[in-house]
């Protein structure tokens, strides 16, 4: 299992390094190549966040005795993602802000009007962004929740399971104690 953890790892390594790359070389490009690089490093982000919901599963599977030596790894892997997202976001407003100053004619002398209102709605969308993580989260620890509680429904289930066959078989010698006494008394 812990195969499978690495392998990931190892992925997650060389994806988040192609990443790196490519946002520092997002503000040097021009026009459609600009475009393209912005994709593929949107595109890899979302691999890189699907290798680490693999990598969760598979800590789920890891027995509990070990598994706090890879919950700290993930921990420090989704720090990693997170400070890529936060460093590509960087080089896309900057992108963005060429964009439309193209789109919009603009040699770069936007009024303090259009400034504000691009920075309002850059917050707006950072605290949609933190309030989306968030909820994210409850729902991974909801999930880890209602996972626990199936696995102790489950052992629970077994216990009930067992009680119920030993009373079966004490019932059984019950019965079988009563007909052998019923015969002691006849004879006597």
């Amino acid at each position: 299992m812990s195969n499978d953890f690495e392998g990931y790892e190892q992925d997650f390594a060389v994806l988040t390094a192609e990443i790196t790359g490519r946002i520092g070389k997002v503000p040097k490009l021009l026009g459609d190549e600009k475009k393209q690089m912005v994709a593929n490093v949107e595109k890899q982000l979302e691999e890189a966040r699907e290798l680490l919901e693999q990598m969760e599963l598979e800590v789920r599977e890891i027995p509990a005795q070990s598994r706090g030596m890879y919950s700290s790894r993930m921990r420090s892997y989704k720090q990693e993602i997170g400070k890529l997202e936060a460093d590509f976001k960087r080089s896309r407003i900057a992108y963005s802000d060429e964009v439309r100053n193209e789109l919009l004619g603009d040699d770069g002398n936007s009024s303090e009007n259009q400034r504000a209102h691009l920075l309002d709605n850059t917050e707006r969308l950072e605290r949609s962004s933190r309030r989306l993580e968030a909820g994210y989260q409850i729902a991974v620890e909801t999930e880890q929740i209602g996972q626990e509680m199936l696995e102790n429904l489950s052992q629970d289930r077994e216990k009930i399971q067992r009680s119920r066959e030993r009373l079966r078989e004490t019932d059984a010698n019950l019965g079988k104690s009563s007909r052998i006494l019923t015969g002691m008394l006849r004879r006597a």
